[in-house]
């Protein structure tokens, strides 16, 4: 799935050239503006932003159903029971249960708001590699212990999954097949348990080869960003946009 992401937003090329601070910085904005606005037409306005965006970007089509299905699938409850729960006038009845027109505006600007910002955490940041992400927080003035954090939370979780891979494959080896009875708890505990220990065992040797290497409590950073004037014209654009909607949610 994330390699459809990676290869739906490559097709774009003056978005893989923007400054990644930018990318950021940009989706922060959005969302905030976005999850700020009470008119609909403004909502619906941010959401059509974030197609477009999406579009231009080239995630269309499966790339973009399959990072959806999630957030659909819980916008589906939303809708089905926040109407009932939000007082004023009854649209729908069913015995006791009344469904407001209130309830059901608060349910479509959710709907709308959740998935404009989504789209634009997709396109913006979602298409960043996670190191990219970790230096350009650094650049931002991100402290450098959440930093750190990022990215060893991203350097653990990539070893745990390999280290699942190999005890699972080893279990297959020995022909388990999962039913429900004791034994197959008793095993998916036996490799739950087995997955922490040699996370924590893994952990410990990085850390080791870390101070080995002169690790000091501090990641240097070795990239070169460079601010252009492609990244100028698109903050001037992102900065307007967000400022329209901001005026035309004041205004409606």
């Amino acid at each position: 799935m994330t390699e459809g992401l990676f290869a739906a937003v490559s097709q774009a090329g003056w978005l893989q050239a923007c400054d990644p601070r930018l990318r950021i910085v940009a989706a922060c904005g959005f969302a905030l503006c976005v999850v700020s606005l009470t008119g609909m037409p403004a909502v619906l306005t941010g959401f059509t932003l974030a197609m477009l965006l999406a579009m231009v970007a080239g995630l269309t089509g499966r790339a973009l159903g399959q990072r959806l299905l999630a957030l659909e699938g819980f916008m589906l409850i939303l809708l089905s029971t926040l109407p009932f729960t939000v007082p004023g006038e009854a649209l729908v009845e069913l015995g006791p249960l009344a469904a407001s027109a209130e309830g059901v505006r608060h349910a479509a600007l959710i709907l709308f708001k959740a998935n404009a910002v989504v789209l634009a955490l997709l396109v913006l940041v979602g298409s960043l590699d996670p190191g990219t992400i970790g230096h350009a927080l650094a650049r931002l003035g991100v402290p450098d212990r959440l930093v750190h954090l990022l990215l060893f939370t991203v350097r653990q979780i990539h070893l745990l999954h390999r280290e699942y891979r190999r005890l699972r494959q080893a279990m297959r080896a020995r022909a388990f097949v999962p039913h429900s009875d004791r034994h197959t708890w008793n095993s998916l505990g036996w490799l739950i348990g087995m997955l922490l220990v040699r996370g924590i065992g893994r952990s410990q040797r990085l850390v080791d080869a870390m101070r080995c290497r002169g690790f000091q409590g501090r990641l240097y950073l070795l990239d070169s960003l460079s601010w252009r004037r492609l990244d100028s014209l698109l903050a001037a654009a992102c900065t307007a946009s967000l400022g329209g909607l901001l005026l035309l949610d004041r205004l409606a």
